[in-house]
């Protein structure tokens, strides 16, 4: 075959450099976007905040970095310390830590020092702030009463400042003092110990060397019978079982204490909690009365009170302490009712955030000194980061018009719902708001999605309004949120002892006039996290 030479001409649609910025920055959370601001603030010298008065750093950001640069540094040297004070039980003098260093005082439990209880006293003040029960030796300070509880309810104190603070009571050496904060640093945020002790014990590095793997494995063992007797009670378990059974074991000690006092039944019924816990967690989760009955030995009025003692129980102890702030949603869009008139939808007054809105605009001195030196060298590379910052503010813009479009069109065609609630929520897909606004249906996904609405019925996602229908008897249809709306209703009120099937709501909402199948009223239910009847059902 002779090679040849063709012409052939074709079409392509190539995205610009804006129009690919456009869509990433669209489909963006307000969270990315913070991100995105910030990091095109640092690399682009055209670009800067509203607000501004000059192009330099702010006062005092540079002496701020450098501290939390050393703040790090020192962070990363503390961890290094508790490393070779628990590899090396015999070299502890580097062992020192500060207050400066960790949030622990390692060296109270040295019996050369200042003793543990002694330290804890000092920290009186601290065991109130977070609720503890104060030491009968310590008494709290007139400062703390001083103290506004404005200011008391905004230092948020995790876990392990809490499992810090009560190891400042312990007498320890200085080893397990050390094994003792790593396991409280090696905790989730549920409270449990993912990681085995061997395997802990393997991160220190090589463990060739078995008399140094051995001291190790015990000091770490010492620490997590240390660490599972503090407050809350079931935390540093390595699964659910653990936590329960620690939970359990700790009623038993206070039942003791009571001495006589403690009624039999209560008695038998953590012992049979206790049975249980130990066997089969699926058993325990189906509530399968009949072979627990056989596996524990016990009967079945003993069984059924250690399965409500059970229900009572914290399967997640740091539950309490966790951070509820860095989970909370910042809405985009703020919808109130209103009566004002020439509302684009009437009745409501829809409005973006301005708190999640970037203010930014195009450095003047640059630009003009930039404008004022045409022709220089590197005026191309310049003039190009010129046009980006014009571009990334056009594009900021262009996203929140869009978002507010989206939300005014949602607003006024689920009108009802913000009326009446989720029973009143129509079905309504994506394509409807998409040839309303005239936007292909892809950019009315990416406007929906990580983007909330602050409703007065609650806060949710755009994409929330948005779900399939179901038919009616009337022709019509009904929104798969109002019926998944009206199934939590009817198990809200079923009886507690005979809870409702999946096959009885069915015929339920066939009795109203909505056509669902019994499959599908068993996939809204699981959506919504409701366990089956055979869960539901009382003890």
């Amino acid at each position: 075959m002779m090679p040849s030479l063709s012409l052939r001409v074709s079409q392509n649609l190539t995205l610009t450099p804006q129009l690919q910025q456009s869509i990433r920055l669209l489909q963006l959370s307000t969270q990315e976007l913070t991100q995105e601001v910030e990091q095109m603030l640092d690399e682009n010298p055209f670009l800067e905040r509203e607000g501004d008065d000059a192009p330099e750093s702010e006062p005092g950001k540079d002496a701020a970095e450098s501290a939390e640069s050393a703040e790090s540094t020192e962070a990363a040297d503390a961890s290094d310390k508790v490393a070779d004070a628990v590899t090396d039980p015999g070299n502890t003098s580097d062992f020192e830590p500060g207050a400066s260093d960790l949030p622990l005082d390692f060296g109270a439990g040295k019996e050369t020092g200042v003793d543990a209880e002694a330290a804890a006293g000092d920290s009186a003040s601290d065991w109130e702030e977070w609720g503890g029960e104060l030491p009968a030796r310590a008494s709290a300070t007139d400062d703390d009463d001083e103290t506004p509880m404005s200011d008391r309810r905004s230092e948020h104190l995790s876990l392990q400042d809490v499992l810090h603070r009560q190891a400042l009571s312990l007498r320890l050496c200085q080893e397990d003092r050390a094994a003792l904060y790593f396991l409280i640093e090696s905790l989730n945020d549920d409270g449990y110990l993912e990681e085995t002790l061997a395997e802990l014990a393997q991160s220190f590095g090589d463990a060739s060397d078995p008399e140094r793997y051995e001291a190790l494995l015990h000091h770490l063992t010492v620490a997590l019978r240390l660490l599972q007797s503090l407050e809350p009670i079931g935390v540093g378990a390595r699964n659910l079982s653990e936590c329960m059974q620690l939970q359990i074991k700790a009623q038993q000690r206070l039942l003791d204490e009571e001495g006589s006092e403690t009624p039999e039944a209560d008695a038998l019924a953590l012992e049979t909690a206790l049975l249980v816990c130990q066997e089969s967690l699926d058993l325990l989760a189906r509530r399968d009365v009949r072979k627990l009955m056989q596996l524990t030995g016990c009967n079945e009025a003993a069984v059924r009170s250690a399965l409500g003692l059970i229900a009572k129980l914290e399967p997640r102890p740091g539950r309490p302490y966790a951070d509820v702030d860095r989970n909370a949603i910042i809405p985009d869009v703020i919808v109130r009712a209103s009566n004002e008139r020439g509302l684009p939808v009437p009745g409501f007054s829809v409005q973006l955030n301005a708190e999640v809105m970037p203010r930014l605009r195009v450095q003047d001195v640059y630009a003009n000194a930039l404008r004022s030196h045409k022709g220089s060298e590197g005026h191309g590379a310049l003039q190009q980061r010129l046009q980006e910052a014009r571009w990334f503010i056009k594009n900021i813009q262009q996203r929140f018009d869009t978002i507010l479009r989206v939300s005014q069109a949602i607003v006024e065609r689920q009108r009802n719902f913000f009326v009446h609630g989720e029973l009143a929520m129509r079905p309504m897909v994506l394509r409807e708001i998409a040839d309303e606004l005239g936007l292909h249906e892809s950019t009315i996904s990416r406007v929906t999605t990580a983007k909330y609405m602050a409703t007065p019925q609650g806060t949710f996602e755009l994409k929330y309004f948005f779900g399939s229908g179901l038919g009616t008897e009337t022709g019509g249809s009904a929104s798969s949120t109002a019926v998944k709306a009206l199934i939590k209703q009817l198990l809200d009120e079923e009886s507690a002892k005979k809870p409702l099937s999946d096959a009885k709501i069915a015929d339920l909402l066939q009795a109203q006039g909505i056509e669902c199948a019994r499959r599908t009223v068993a996939k809204y239910r699981e959506a919504m996290r409701i366990p089956p009847a055979s869960l539901r059902k009382a003890l």
